[in-house]
């Protein structure tokens, strides 16, 4: 009964899991085919996240991967680290367009009236007022021809910042899809704990009816009927526990998706799959994997780039600059003079310079940018290497969690096993007047516990299978999974 029992609610799709993984190509917020920092920042740079509220289908069935893609679409984290990537690489635009020169247009519409000091009897009053109307369009260009790498800097400055803010983004989508999967498998915890509560609940009931038959023959005593009637009680008392738990998980599940909090969720939970059993790769290469992939590492990697940018424009500030200024004009102009006479004219004029600008002193102000730019440097020298360190335990603590949930599931079964015996044996035994209804009780607790432990260690074991995975970066990563499912037949 047990080992039917068993495989009608055990192992949650090992397919949904690699959907978790690596099948995704769920296109909210660009995380389903930008999977890589650069990737991402273009994929922000070039689309807009949808403004649209979630909205669950009670009647549809949902997969992990939709949850997920649900998730990314209206989870409020995701949507910034979105914003923040496309400023970025409109920010790249902005210092990239330094490369170009700058032309303006203008147009000059002006009258003066000026004294011209004139000597007498040229002028009767020694001198003359002149009016000048002025007509005046006209182009401008600057070009900053050579910096010594100022520009450079900038441009690869925000080059480095806008892979950040695609790592960052990534990581977002990241952690939004761990959350989506912890409230996932949560729910189908609590699903497998309301069948274990309905399987509790008949063994119960098997107990009192067997109870009653024995007191009906007259080799049973009225305490013996209730106690086992109040065992039916207690069960019936955590079905009603289990089924609250239940819908309260429905609940989390979907505000985790950002829909209204509502227990109106159906999931897919599929059966007779599989569960993680092998690790496929060692713990070394789990590290050196977390250490390529983990998106907050590559996104302060990107830092350190930055950093090291800031530090060539700092230097390139003492060095002189080379621009080019020059203009062209149609210049209209109608003077008059109250002695004389002044002809009109409109001409071509233009003018070019080509200068050379050093700044030989400022006060210690490139000095003071040197600095700084310099101990941000080492700062974010030392966030990596907290980071790193961070990685390296959350992986080694992810690896052992996986291999004990491992032996904790293989235990789970075995426990299950031996409760369902010894309570199949008991019952048995009670029925035939061998033993006493206090033992079947003992029993029955028993098996219930063992269902109960079944149950967390198997949820237990698909969290940590991608829980590794989330802590070596591979999450949403077209990359395998670090697991490998038990086959059917041998669970089986």
């Amino acid at each position: 009964m047990h080992i039917r029992w068993m495989s009608s609610l055990c192992f949650v799709s090992w397919l949904l899991l690699l959907g978790c993984l690596a099948v995704l190509r769920a296109p909210g917020q660009c995380a389903g085919f930008a999977t890589t920092p650069i990737a991402a920042a273009d994929c922000a740079a070039h689309a807009l996240p949808q403004d649209r509220a979630a909205a669950i289908d009670p009647g549809h069935p949902y997969s992990l991967a939709e949850l997920i893609d649900i998730a990314e679409r209206n989870n409020p984290r995701t949507r910034i680290l979105w914003e923040r990537a496309r400023q970025r690489a409109e920010a790249l635009g902005v210092e990239k367009s330094a490369y170009f020169p700058a032309l303006a247009g203008l147009a000059a519409f002006g009258d003066s009236r000026s004294i011209a000091p004139f000597p007498k009897p040229f002028a009767p009053r020694g001198y003359t007022m002149v009016e000048i109307p002025v007509v005046e369009p006209e182009v401008t260009l600057q070009y900053l021809i050579f910096d010594f790498g100022k520009r450079e800097g900038r441009v690869d400055e925000a080059a480095a910042q806008k892979i950040a803010a695609g790592a960052n983004f990534i990581a977002a989508n990241q952690q939004v899809a761990f959350r989506t999967a912890t409230a996932y498998y949560g729910l189908l915890t609590a699903q497998e704990r309301l069948e274990a509560a309905r399987e509790t609940l008949k063994t119960a009931q098997t107990t009192q009816d067997a109870a009653e038959d024995r007191m009906n023959n007259g080799r049973a005593t009225m305490p013996d009927v209730l106690n086992a009637r109040a065992e039916t009680a207690q069960s019936l008392f955590d079905l009603e526990s289990a089924d609250g738990d239940e819908k309260i998980a429905r609940v989390k599940l979907t505000e985790a998706v950002g829909a209204d909090p509502s227990p109106n969720i159906t999931i897919d939970g599929q059966k007779d799959t599989p569960l993680p059993q092998t690790l496929t790769l060692s713990i070394d290469s789990l590290i050196d994997r977390a250490m390529a992939n983990r998106p907050d590492l590559q996104s302060q990697a990107a830092e350190i780039r930055a950093a090291d940018d800031a530090i060539r424009q700092a230097k390139a500030a003492y060095r002189p600059q080379i621009a080019l200024q020059a203009s062209g004009a149609q210049t209209s102009v109608w003077p008059t003079a109250d002695f004389g006479e002044l002809g009109p004219a409109s001409q071509p004029t233009w003018s070019v310079t080509l200068g050379v600008e050093w700044q030989l002193w400022d006060g210690g102000a490139r000095k003071n940018q040197l600095g700084i730019a310099q101990s941000k440097r080492r700062e974010a020298q030392d966030e990596m290497t907290e980071l790193r360190d961070q990685a390296t335990r959350e992986v080694w603590t992810a690896y052992i969690a996986f291999r004990t949930a491992v032996k904790k599931e293989q235990a789970a079964e075995a426990l299950l096993d031996s409760a369902g015996t010894s309570y199949s044996a008991s019952l048995e035994a009670y029925q035939y007047g061998v033993k006493n209804l206090v033992d079947v009780l003992t029993a029955e607790k028993q098996l219930a516990q063992a269902r109960l432990s079944g149950v967390s260690a198997r949820s237990q074991l698909f969290l940590e299978a991608v829980d590794l995975e989330f802590a070596t970066g591979n999450l949403l990563r077209s990359q395998p999974p670090a697991t490998t499912p038990q086959s059917v037949e041998d669970h089986k």
